[in-house]
């Protein structure tokens, strides 16, 4: 086992990983949780273009939320949620 590294959480949350730990992971994409008093860092596949499909493409980010907000609003006032 590696030995224990300090490192700082900025004002922003964030923390460089050290370089040997980046270096064993060969990510760049992890996922994070806390098991007792431990946070966990694991590596992840890359997800890379998984969603491309459902992507809405050549609309400005402002319209495409709009969109989005609009079929929030239809689908909540439809009662039409997943929850089953």
């Amino acid at each position: 086992m590696s030995k224990t590294k300090i490192v700082k959480i900025t004002r922003k949350g964030q923390i460089t990983i050290p370089a040997i730990y980046r270096k064993k992971l060969n990510h760049d994409l992890v996922e994070i949780h806390i098991e007792n008093d431990r946070l966990i860092i694991r590596p992840v596949q890359d997800l890379g273009g998984i969603f491309n499909d459902y992507a809405i493409k050549d609309k400005p980010i402002e319209e495409v939320i709009e969109i989005e907000k609009k079929i929030a609003k239809e689908a909540f006032s439809n009662g039409q949620t997943n929850n089953n």
